[in-house]
């Protein structure tokens, strides 16, 4: 588990690189049905993850599949349901990557929360 502080800062690094380098979206079935299930589109999921603050973190894990360091997780609650969402800083002087944007299958616990 990370401080708030920790969290702070890698949300003060995470979205400047996203607006000079944009976010690559993964587009995994499940995070594409969350698009259609929640009447998002591409725009406002961008819009969703800046409006993400340290409250909204739920856990930061080992990023086994891309090698670019640390996977976070954070949630948004949305209607009835709660949206998981796993950024990454991505490589340096590259995109920031979004892994997962899709309805959470389980019941987020949120640590700041």
């Amino acid at each position: 588990m990370k401080a708030r502080e920790e969290v702070q800062q890698f949300l003060n690094q995470f979205f400047p690189k996203m607006e000079i380098w944009g976010i690559f979206f993964l587009e995994r079935d499940k995070n594409l049905e969350a698009l259609k299930e929640f009447g998002i589109t591409s725009l406002e999921r961008e819009d969703i993850i800046r409006t993400i603050v340290v409250d909204d973190y739920v856990e930061t894990i080992k990023d086994a599949i891309f090698q670019f360091g640390e996977m976070w997780v954070f949630g948004k609650d949305r209607e009835k349901a709660q949206l998981y969402i796993k950024i990454s800083m991505g490589s340096p002087n590259n995109q920031v990557l979004c892994i997962s944007f899709h309805k959470a299958e389980n019941k987020i616990r949120y640590v700041f929360k």
